[in-house]
């Protein structure tokens, strides 16, 4: 690629703008210098004198952050290309050596993690957040670092991997703790064999590189042939494994119909902040996502344009399928600069099929929901509490917010659940949980009456004067439930005699946020997208601190119960083995020497323990 660098320095008797009048109509690269001659932008063009000159022209119509740009450009630098294309990749060259302040920046490679197979006789799988100068194996770079330290640590369980700091290379006389609770397969005392050891290995970087899937098809295909073998024991493990990683798959609530790799990209922008959000999909499952904060754009095009070739230009892993919320500038060009940079082709579409539609959605809803924490001014909250009184019609901004849901299991552990937002926000200390009175039956509507009596009556008769949850009435309650639920707990207001508005919280079929409910009529709330994330928010922050009180209070009864079922197991001892093991399941897996070693568990009572699990 050859290039005509020109080098010029505006000198006192030369202003900028007279220097752009003599600049070239050729494409090319050019460079912004403030006056210690730090790069502060770098932009490409399709003709370099329109552009720069664009930046010089009072009244142009341009953001607030250009024109601080501007004031900052003592002087500039120009490099012709023989092809846009060429300025493009040079472009996305500069950008990324020399990070400028005023362009998109994004996370460079210290940012990135990385899973490393150690290069010993008997390797380790880890977590590292850089490479070495060693001869181990690394899978990567990756950003989504938490990602990666999960799927590593689900890896290491799943196939028994150790995790400890033993040197494997030597022989222990005993293992530790982990062989015991059954997480590892105690290659420190030769358990396995080194081939074995390596088959684990094996398959646990095909699950960290394909994915769960993959790995699960893999399992399946060898649990069946040794079966057809009559090797239970061998087929027996291998089903572990396979239901292990089934647990990990079921956590995927979002799967594409589309096999081919894909990202989903949607961008949101205010007056100061764009937020970007990145759904990545592999094999159909979505397996990752990242979200970007950065300076207001020209406009949401040039933002979407600019995070494109910047977020592409720093990783290795580009999917054939892009899929924007819009239209992005010079599309040819970079779909063929990312083509050119995978080696095959790749496409960058706005979507079409309703599927790809419902993605991008998300993904925008998502950013938005982003951009909204990232910016917690008071005043972003206010501007979402005044529209949430517009649209309900309410006489003044509800600052104070009361929620509610029931849960239970075909009418059994009837639990209620209260959440207050305060100001827009959660205002977690005023949370409160309720038992209901209601036993064996599935009668929701007389759950949230009981539950909304008791707060009110709280108030009405201050009773409960040491709970600050219950002295001040909310200036709005919102129900999860569509017209029934709120007619409902419209009518123990009126029972009262207290003066609240109500409204409920209607979900769709496929339980997702879909409008507000008041005297049998829906009021549509996805049109502003303020006020549906918040009541979003709301909707899923109710129904998550109901239904954990509920599956605690299950479990707990479940748990407690299955244990002082068995000989010699009272409730003492049944809560030393829950604390000690962790669950059932694992309880159902330790041997008679592991519980016996216990404080408060005798020999007989682990042998009527491991008996009951066993026989």
């Amino acid at each position: 690629m050859g290039y005509n660098m020109v080098m010029d320095k505006f000198f006192y008797k030369h202003t900028i703008y007279n220097k752009c009048k003599i600049l070239p109509d050729n494409p090319g690269v050019y460079i912004m210098k403030n006056s210690k001659g730090e790069i502060i932008y770098i932009g490409k063009a399709k003709n370099l004198k329109n552009r720069v000159s664009s930046y010089f022209i009072k009244n142009s119509g341009q953001s607030s952050k250009v024109k601080k740009m501007v004031e900052n450009v003592d002087h500039f630098e120009y490099i012709i290309t023989e092809s846009e294309f060429e300025a493009l990749v040079l472009e996305c060259s500069l950008i990324k050596k020399y990070q400028p302040k005023y362009n998109i920046l994004l996370k460079d490679d210290k940012g990135y993690s990385y899973v490393k197979i150690e290069n010993e006789k008997w390797p380790k799988i880890k977590y590292v957040k850089q490479k070495s100068d060693d001869e181990a194996t690394y899978i990567g770079p990756y950003i989504n670092s938490g990602l990666v330290k999960k799927l590593t640590n689900e890896a290491n369980k799943i196939f028994k991997l150790p995790t400890c700091n033993r040197n494997l290379g030597k022989k222990y006389q005993r293992p530790c703790l982990n062989y015991y609770i059954n997480i590892c397969c105690a290659p420190c005392i030769h358990a396995v064999s080194y081939e074995e050891y390596c088959n684990l290995i094996s398959k646990a970087v095909f699950f960290l590189k394909k994915g769960t899937r993959k790995t699960v098809e893999q399992l399946e295909k060898e649990m069946i042939k040794a079966s057809n073998e009559m090797n239970f024991e061998l087929a027996a493990k291998i089903r572990d494994k396979i239901r292990a990683l089934e647990v990990i798959k079921s956590r995927q609530k979002v799967v594409s119909v589309q096999k081919e790799d894909q990202d989903v990209i949607a961008l949101v922008q205010d007056n100061e902040k764009v937020s970007c959000e990145v759904l990545r999909f592999k094999s159909g499952d979505l397996y990752e996502t990242q979200n970007f904060i950065f300076e207001a754009q020209d406009s949401i095009i040039s933002a979407r344009t600019e995070f494109l070739k910047q977020y592409y230009n720093l990783k290795c892993d580009i999917p054939k399928i892009i899929m924007l919320d819009g239209e992005i500038e010079n599309h040819e060009l970079i779909e063929k600069f990312l083509s050119d940079k995978k080696g095959e082709a790749v496409k960058v579409s706005l979507g079409s099929k309703k599927e790809e539609l419902q993605f991008i959605e998300m993904c925008k809803d998502n950013a938005y929901e982003n951009l909204l924490r990232e910016s917690k001014s008071k005043d972003n909250y206010d501007i979402c509490l005044e529209d949430l009184k517009n649209l309900l019609s309410l006489d003044y901004i509800p600052r104070y917010i009361e929620a509610y849901d029931v849960s239970n299991l075909y009418g059994s552990d009837n639990v209620g659940g209260m959440v207050v937002f305060k100001d827009g926000k959660p205002f977690k200390a005023m949370y409160r949980k309720f038992k209901i009175s209601i036993f064996n039956s599935q009668d929701d509507y007389a759950a949230i009456s009981e539950i909304l009596r008791r707060r009110l009556k709280h108030f009405v008769s201050n009773q409960v004067n040491n709970d600050q949850a219950f002295k001040n009435l909310p200036d709005l309650i919102l129900i999860d439930g569509g017209i029934t639920h709120t007619l409902a707990a419209k009518k123990v207001i009126e029972e009262i005699g207290i003066d609240v508005p109500i409204f409920g919280m209607v979900k769709d079929r496929k339980h997702r946020t879909k409008a507000i409910t008041t005297d049998g009529k829906e009021i549509e709330i996805k049109s502003n997208r303020r006020v549906f994330s918040f009541i979003t928010s709301i909707q899923d922050e109710v129904h998550r601190f109901t239904l954990n009180y509920h599956k605690s209070l299950r479990s707990k009864r479940a748990s407690n119960s299955s244990l002082t079922q068995i000989k010699d197991v009272g409730k003492v001892r049944s809560k030393i083995l829950l604390k000690t093991f962790g669950s059932i399941e694992k309880i159902s897996r330790a041997s008679v020497e592991e519980m016996s070693r216990i404080k408060g568990i005798t020999l007989r009572c682990a042998k009527e323990v491991y008996k009951h699990f066993h026989s």
